[in-house]
């Protein structure tokens, strides 16, 4: 029998233009041989030109369908991005620790955090209500949490600049109850990620922090970055990978997505999160064996 792969739930919004959103993240759980279920949290008007509209989807269909899915399948990661409002917020949350209708089942694992808080565009996808109690209650709850330079600025109200601004916000991000964290910045000149968590040697906690380093690219086909980046890593860390490999290795997969996009539409493009599909057809189709 095949194995069977690990599955990861991501609870995110729906982008009918699939750069990001769970349709996105279904398609990068696909390209990491996991298996991809999902309970969407809003719908939006967008394109590639950017979001038009935004509507948040009924909190107790949220909690009945996270429930449901929980009960079922034996989840190995959990990816959380767009939340919408703060009824959401809270019904994932309670959903995650235990207070909601999974009342008695145990904890999952490798939860990982995106705190969506804008669009690219700049269209507002979470209020301020749901800001407050993403950090309250979702930051603590998180294995991991990956916001972009613009994300740790808004949360921890610290100008990030460059990589002393990163490694400031991070010691933030940690009095906040985030255990680990990759703040990335690839909005930055020298696209850099800075990963940060704390550990327990010694009797005390203690951060340790890990920079990962590229050149920034000039592609057009960026939109979904942060979606890939986050899913990627709740992939790796389903595969039982560490968390400076996992870091790593998403950071590879964003950019080599984005080396591969498509000019699609007439805004910013999506990454090409099925990259390695058309690689694959190629080495197949050169007629040499391996």
């Amino acid at each position: 029998m095949l194995e069977k792969p690990p599955i990861i739930l991501t609870i995110a919004g729906f982008d009918p233009s699939s750069g990001a959103g769970v349709t996105a993240d279904i398609k990068t759980i696909a390209a990491h041989a996991c298996y991809g279920v999902a309970c969407i949290t809003a719908l939006t008007v967008q394109s590639t030109s950017g979001v038009k509209r935004v509507e948040s989807v009924d909190p107790g269909l949220i909690s009945e369908t996270l429930a449901e899915l929980a009960a079922d399948l034996d989840i190995a990661a959990v990816h959380i991005g767009v939340l919408g409002s703060a009824k959401v917020v809270k019904a994932v949350a309670d959903f995650l620790s235990g207070t909601g209708s999974s009342l008695g089942k145990t904890r999952l694992p490798n939860i990982v955090l995106d705190p969506i808080l804008k669009s690219s565009s700049g269209a507002e996808l979470l209020d301020a209500a749901g800001t407050r109690l993403l950090i309250e209650r979702l930051i603590p709850l998180a294995d991991v949490v990956t916001p972009n330079v613009d994300e740790a600025e808004a949360l921890t109200g610290i100008k990030v600049r460059n990589l002393d601004d990163m490694k400031a916000a991070a010691n933030q991000l940690h009095s906040m109850g985030s255990k680990a964290m990759v703040i990335t910045g690839g909005h930055l000149e020298k696209a850099t990620d800075l990963l940060s968590f704390t550990t327990g040697r010694g009797g005390e906690l203690k951060v340790e922090q890990e920079v990962f380093k590229a050149e920034r690219q000039r592609s057009n086909s960026t939109h979904g970055t942060g979606c890939a980046f986050s899913t990627a890593m709740a992939c790796h860390l389903a595969l039982d990978r560490g968390l400076a490999e996992a870091a790593l290795l998403a950071k590879i997969y964003v950019t080599a997505a984005i080396a591969n996009g498509h000019p699609l539409g007439r805004g910013t493009g999506p990454v090409h999160h099925l990259y390695r599909m058309s690689q694959q057809r190629r080495a197949a189709g050169s007629g040499n064996e391996t």
